[in-house]
């Protein structure tokens, strides 16, 4: 139990990583360049995105999918609220500076980002047919079909 938990928190601490570093990049690099500062954005979620599609691959390849989407949740969740608070506060901005419309929109953004991301490394998983549950139905299959048939006299 406990590496399930060090687990959700060392994605969650990852996922906020990479929004630093895009925030430290667009601060130091591109402060007065408001395009390269939303391709540096653009490049965070699809990292991001990415990398849950492929947490998203592994995890449900080895658990049913109401364990790990649980885990996913506390792990966006919590990703979120770092980046959305905290992230700000590290490059020495206000989280609300901006109003409330970008502080929804960068809420929305990231969930469309890791909703996308968890959402194509399950439907890549479950088309390979290696996802829990598939691997579940052929195990039974395979135990069904090697019993012999019990032969019934009258």
């Amino acid at each position: 139990m406990d590496r399930r938990w060090r687990d959700v928190g060392v994605l969650a601490g990852a996922l906020f990583a990479v929004n630093v570093v895009a925030r430290l990049i667009t601060r130091f690099g591109f402060d007065s360049d408001d395009a390269a500062a939303d391709r540096v954005s653009l490049a965070m979620f699809v990292v991001i995105g990415l990398t849950l599609a492929v947490v998203a691959f592994r995890w449900g390849s080895r658990r049913p999918l109401a364990d790990w989407a649980a885990d996913m949740v506390l792990v966006v969740g919590a990703a979120m609220a770092l980046t959305v608070l905290v992230g700000p506060l590290l490059v020495g901005r206000n989280p609300f500076g901006g109003g409330a419309g970008t502080f929804f929109a960068q809420i929305w953004l990231y969930l469309l980002a890791t909703g996308a991301g968890v959402l194509i490394g399950y439907l890549v998983l479950t088309a390979f047919g290696r996802d829990y549950r598939s691997r579940q139905l052929k195990r039974y299959a395979e135990v069904k079909a090697a019993k012999p048939r019990r032969v019934v006299r009258r």
